[in-house]
Formats: structure tokens, sequence, C-alpha cells
């Protein structure tokens, strides 16, 4: 699933007229670039979210041919945050018991998706998120075993831990995301809501929430224009973009 329902208020002017999904980086929009790194790594069967000028998406992706894909589209006639928007979505998820990609539509990263599937299958855990050891205003905490065990807010922030942990890692969310289709059985809260809170509160119930960690793998946050310019540079520089 790709996330791009958001206003993309922070990349302002470039949302003015356009969702953040058709922003351009280098020439190619953030939503190619995603759908095309998963359809690299074999993935053929996708479900984007839509809302801030969702025709434009839905008539920019018949216009591609879906990029070879199969795409369903999800409307939020409001915006119903990570976690509301995958659970409206639940459905196109729960065919089969395969875990599935969440993927935010304004990160671009090399990160190896296929090894992240690997690692979320070896562990049998119900959500597996890239984390990188970088500067963030939220963290997530991590204990010794690689499990979720709290989160904390900026370098200075007191920590809010789910459950007890002798030894913590603060690592930084990549905004990508394995997950169990079996998690929307555990999944009660309702309409708008982010995600982190609950997988907060299923780690402290004993789920295994667990890091891959990604430091060797470029990424880059596209929230803000200088970020998208800057972006584009370096995925040249790396072969990227053509």
């Amino acid at each position: 699933m790709v996330l791009a329902a958001g206003l993309g208020t922070r990349l302002r002017p470039l949302t003015n007229d356009r969702p953040k999904a058709l922003v351009e980086v280098g020439g190619r929009t953030m939503l190619e670039i995603t759908l095309a790194r998963l359809r690299d790594f074999g993935i053929r069967e996708v479900i984007v979210n839509v809302h801030h000028f969702a025709d434009k998406v839905v008539d920019y992706l018949r216009a591609n041919t879906n990029f070879g894909l199969n795409i369903e589209i999800s409307r939020e006639d409001i915006l119903l945050d990570t976690g509301g928007g995958l659970k409206k979505a639940a459905s196109f998820f729960e065919k089969n018991d395969e875990p599935f990609l969440l993927h935010n539509v304004d990160v671009v990263s090399t990160i190896d998706l296929r090894k992240m599937i690997e690692l979320h299958n070896r562990h049998q855990a119900l959500a597996t998120l890239a984390v990188q050891d970088r500067k963030t205003s939220r963290y997530l905490l991590f204990d010794e075993s690689d499990q979720l065990c709290g989160r904390r807010a900026g370098e200075e922030g007191p920590p809010e831990f789910s459950k007890a942990a002798e030894a913590v890692q603060a690592l930084a969310f990549a905004g990508i995301h394995v997950i169990a289709p079996r998690i929307f059985r555990r999944l009660t809260e309702d309409g708008v809501f982010p995600i982190i809170p609950s997988y907060l509160r299923l780690a402290g119930e004993g789920a295994n929430i667990t890091a891959f960690h990604a430091d060797e793998y470029y990424w880059r946050d596209l929230g803000r224009p200088e970020s998208v310019a800057k972006a584009a540079g370096e995925m040249r520089q790396m072969g990227i973009l053509n």
C-alpha cells in the first residue's frame, strides 16, 4: 500500500495545484518512483489511498496504464491518518496471509525490501519497521532484542515506554513497514488515527513489532521543497534517476 492521501502542506507551493504524490523529483513523480520500486521487487498488486486532488492521482495512473501494476484506489473523504487509512483498506490485504508493504509516498530510499520481508518472516513479526540511527524529531525506542518498546520526542524528550526494557536504542522511522494481515484483528482503533500509537499499544500487549536496521541504505524524506531538490541531485549521482 502506498500512503498518498496527505495534504502536503510542508511542500507548498509545490502542492498548491497537485497532490504531493505528483510532485516531481528530477522529472519523475514521487508516486512513479515509489511504484517503480515496488514493481522492481516483484510486487504487482498495489492499493493507493487518495484524498487531496484525488482525481488527479486517478487520472495520472490511468494515463500511465498504472505503470504495469494492478492498482486499486482507496478514497478518503476525510484524511484518516496512517492507521485509519490502512484499516479502511483492510479488505485488500485479507485475501491471503502474506505480509504486505506499507510505504509513504514522500520517502525515497534504496532499502532492500526483500530483506525486510525476509526478516519479518524469520521473526514471525506482526510488523517490521525500517529504522535508522539518525537525528529526528520523533524517535522510536527498541530493546536489546530489536523489539519496539516506546518512543521519545527529540533528543531531550522524556521516554514513553509501552513495555519495560533494560537497554534501549532510539532510532528514526523511515516510513516503510512490513505488516502481517492478522494485525487487522487487533486494530481496535477506529476512524482517524495514526499507526505508531497502535504499534506501541500492541507492543505493550506482547506483539512482535521489530526493527529492520537500514543504516547502510540511502534514504531521504521528501517533505519539503529543498529536500526534493537535494534528493534529485543525490539520486542522479547514484543512478536511481535516468
